[in-house]
C-alpha cells in the first residue's frame, strides 16, 4: 500500500506542469475527455510497467548496497526538482499535430503519450521508485498519479479555458522533489 500511495503522490507532482498535461488539454479540445483519458491510461500503464521492470532489475542488482540506491535515487529526485523548475513546454508544432491528428482518438492519444513519456521525468521517477518499492504498487500508483494529473489539466482547462498557474505549479513540484531527494540522500548516507 505504501508503494501505491507514494508512487501516486510522486508521479502526480511530477506530472504537474509537464508537457503531457499540455498535450492532454490540447487533445481534449479535439476529442471527448473520456477518450483522451483512456488513451493516456493505456499508454501510461504500458510505459510505467516497463519502468517498474527496469527499476526492479536495478534494485535487485544493487540489493547489497541499498544505501547507494538511496543516494542515487535522492540525487535523481534533486535532478527532477531542477528539471521541473526549468519547465517543460509543448512546442507549437507538437500542439498543431495534436490538434490536427486524425484517426481513432484512442490510437492518436495513446501513441502520442507513449512516445512522449519515453525518457520523460515521470518514467525516470517511476524507475527510481521501483528500485526500492514493490513493483505492483509502484506501477498502479504511478499510472494513477499521471492519469489524475492529466485529468486535472483537462478539467481545469475546460472549466477555466486558460492555462494553469504555471509558475506556482513549477515551484511547488520542485520543492516536493527537493524534499524527497534530500530525504533519500540523508537516509542513504546514514545507512552506510
Amino acid at each position: 500500500m505504501y508503494a501505491f500511495l507514494l508512487s501516486t503522490a510522486v508521479i502526480f507532482v511530477a506530472e504537474l506542469g509537464d508537457k503531457s498535461q499540455l498535450m492532454a488539454m490540447t487533445f481534449a479540445t479535439r476529442y471527448r475527455a473520456r477518450q483522451v483519458l483512456l488513451g493516456i491510461t493505456v499508454a501510461t500503464a504500458v510505459v510505467h510497467l516497463a519502468s517498474v521492470g527496469i527499476g526492479r532489475l536495478v534494485g535487485t542488482a544493487f540489493s547489497d548496497h541499498q544505501w547507494l540506491v538511496n543516494v542515487v535515487a535522492g540525487v535523481a529526485f534533486l535532478a527532477f526538482a531542477a528539471w521541473t523548475l526549468r519547465g517543460d513546454e509543448l512546442t507549437e508544432d507538437e500542439a498543431d499535430k495534436a490538434r490536427r491528428s486524425t484517426g481513432a482518438a484512442l490510437l492518436a492519444v495513446g501513441t502520442a503519450f507513449f512516445l512522449a513519456e519515453l525518457g520523460d521525468k515521470t518514467m525516470l521517477a517511476t524507475i527510481t521508485l521501483a528500485t526500492k518499492e514493490g513493483w505492483f504498487g509502484t506501477w498502479v500508483g504511478s499510472t494513477l498519479g499521471m492519469v489524475l494529473a492529466d485529468a486535472l489539466a483537462i478539467g481545469v482547462g475546460a472549466v477555466l479555458g486558460r492555462k494553469l498557474p504555471e509558475k506556482v505549479i513549477k515551484i511547488g513540484a520542485s520543492v516536493a522533489f527537493l524534499a524527497f531527494g534530500v530525504a533519500l540522500v540523508v537516509q542513504g548516507l546514514l545507512a552506510r
